[in-house]
């Protein structure tokens, strides 16, 4: 039977309270290792989890919403309000993002590649109506289209957050229209006038 074990570091057999110590460290360190190592596989699972999450689950933009039918619109809210309602031509790639009724307002709004056009019809719109909804702003000068009066309004950006510049109103029989851009040309809010001049001509002799 082999004696008790002598350290070489002391010289003499380890004494019973010094072999529990040396057991309870090195117990200690055993737990502590693989605490550790545990720590580390988990770590790898989480990030092989979040790895299967990211590249597995389909992503992409959102699919925009369809453009708005302005035609099958305007002729539903104007059978209920019973008035001629207008359906501007725009060229093909403007889209038409709403067509509402507000209050006595019909208005049409488009987005052109750049910025927003709004068209709106003040259905037998007061005096001022066209500077009220601008934001109290006096016309600024005319400008003929296609034939038809329009006046013309100089919108100042300072404190405006809509970024409205340009505007054009003129009546049609009992209404106003009014079209105004936001973060366009003055071209394009006159080529939205001009796809309305037969319609605007058709309000007027209706009054008449």
């Amino acid at each position: 039977m082999a004696g008790p074990r002598i350290v070489a570091e002391l010289g003499r057999p380890e004494t019973p309270q010094e072999i529990a110590d040396r057991k309870a460290a090195s117990s200690a360190a055993y737990r502590s290792s693989k605490t550790f190592r545990n720590l580390i596989a988990a770590l790898l699972i989480t990030v092989a989890v979040v790895a299967v999450v990211y590249f597995g689950v389909p992503r992409g933009s959102l699919r925009e919403p369809d453009p708005v039918d302005v035609a099958a619109v305007a002729e539903q809210v104007s059978a209920s309000v019973g008035h001629t309602l207008l359906v501007p031509v725009v060229p093909e790639d403007w889209r038409a993002n709403a067509a509402r009724l507000e209050g006595e307002t019909w208005l049409v709004v488009y987005a052109p590649p750049k910025g927003f056009v709004n068209i709106a019809q003040g259905i037998d719109a007061s005096d001022g109506w066209a500077p009220r909804r601008l934001g109290n702003v006096s016309p600024s000068g005319s400008v003929t289209i296609d034939g038809v009066a329009w006046d013309e309004y100089t919108v100042s950006g300072s404190g405006r957050s809509d970024g409205i510049g340009y505007a054009l109103s003129t009546p049609a029989g009992a209404d106003t229209v009014l079209i105004y851009g936001g973060s366009v040309a003055a071209e394009t809010v006159r080529a939205a006038a001009a796809g309305l001049t037969d319609q605007i001509r058709t309000l007027r002799e209706e009054k008449q």
